[in-house]
Order: C-alpha cells, then structure tokens, then sequence
C-alpha cells in the first residue's frame, strides 16, 4: 500500500491506513501509520512519547521566551544578531514540537503561562547583566537542554532504535543545534559574566526543576 494521507508536519511523518485507533469526537475510527518507520501509534510507548513531547514542548516554549528577554535588552548591541540567529532556530524548534502535540494529541503543561513569565524574566535580567551574562545564561541552558535530549534519545535507542527513527533524528538535530547555541555563548565571553559559576549553577538548577515539573503536569 503507498503512502497517503495528511502530512503532520513538514517533513518528519507522512500518513498512511494502518492499526486502528479512535481519534474523531464522531466517533469515527482513524488509523494511521508513520510509512518510513515501524512505527504507528497503537505501537509506541505512549506514555513515554506523551511526556517527551509535552516537555520539549515546554523547553522549546521558554527557549523562546529567554531569547525574546535577551532580544528586547540587547537588540542594539553588538550581540543582537547572534542572539537574533539562535532565536531563529528555537522558534522552528517550537514549532516543531507544536506541530507533534496534534500529531499525537498531547497536552501542553499547565504551566505554559508560568514559563511564559518566568522565561522571559530570565533573559531580560540576564541581559541586563550585560551581552556576557546573556550568554551565561544561553550556556547553562542549552547545556541543560542539551543534556536532557541525550537521555531521551537514550531512552529511544534502547526500547527501539528502528521504531522510532524518525523521532530520534528530529531529537538529535536540535540536541546537535542547542549545542551549538552553548559554544556561541562561550565564543562571546560567557565565561566573563559577574559571578559565571554560581549563575550558571542557579540557572541550571531551574533548568533541572522545570523539566522535572513539565513532564508531569
């Protein structure tokens, strides 16, 4: 059978029939079928893709926000264009996972409106500090993330590396980009920003806590 169907997103998963699954408020019963993978969604581990999706979902959401902080203090700077670029590619990276949360129909954490705040504040305060505490914080929370795509790509590799091919690329892609935001932000003297360490710890920290809290609500 060819593949047919809606496109999900860009260019991550094309439709075909497949194993059922009741997915209208109609009542009517839509199966699908990702057509370069053994992967469908009667077969995945759906737990684990709900809470992957959801809080890179969120990690990508306050990516944005921290570079819209950073961006509304620093615009003018020398700095402002490099800023400007890695926020270009956090929002394709939003846009992403928001095209997955219809795809697999999960929910947004509840705390969409806190990190919105949150997020923002933290690129705003740390730009303030200067364009070398705009980019402690870009280090320490690209490292962060960064980080944490690894354990899930792990995770992936060793429940089914096949099945989830196409999801693991996607993962590995931006894991591979956010670390290139983390030597941007050590190119242009991170490390000079008052008091680097404790920053960064501090940053991380609530890195750390909002990944934990977004996976779970």
């Amino acid at each position: 059978m060819t593949c047919a169907g809606a496109t999900v997103t860009r260019s991550l998963w094309r439709l075909r029939p497949g194993a059922q699954r009741p997915l209208s408020a109609y009542g009517r019963r839509i199966s699908i079928r990702f057509c370069s993978s053994r992967m469908t969604l009667d077969n995945i581990n759906w737990a684990a893709i709900d809470r992957i999706i959801r809080v890179d979902h969120a990690g990508e959401y306050g990516a944005n926000r921290i570079y819209a902080g950073q961006m509304a203090v620093l615009h003018r700077s020398s700095v402002g264009p490099v800023v400007q670029k890695m926020w270009d590619q956090e929002k394709d990276h939003l846009k992403k996972f928001s095209e997955l949360m219809v795809a697999f129909r999960v929910r947004p954490t509840v705390l969409m409106p806190f990190w919105n705040v949150m997020g923002f504040a933290l690129g705003a305060g740390t730009a303030l500090l200067g364009k070398e505490g705009a980019m402690a914080c870009t280090v320490a929370v690209e490292e962060s993330i960064a980080h944490h795509y690894n354990n899930q790509i792990r995770t992936l590799m060793e429940e089914d590396p096949e099945k989830y091919e196409e999801l693991l690329q996607v993962l590995k892609k931006f894991r591979d980009e956010e670390l290139e935001h983390h030597d941007t932000g050590l190119h242009h003297d991170a490390e000079l920003a008052p008091a680097y360490a404790v920053l960064k710890n501090v940053i991380q920290a609530g890195c750390s806590a909002a990944i934990f809290l977004s996976e779970r609500f």
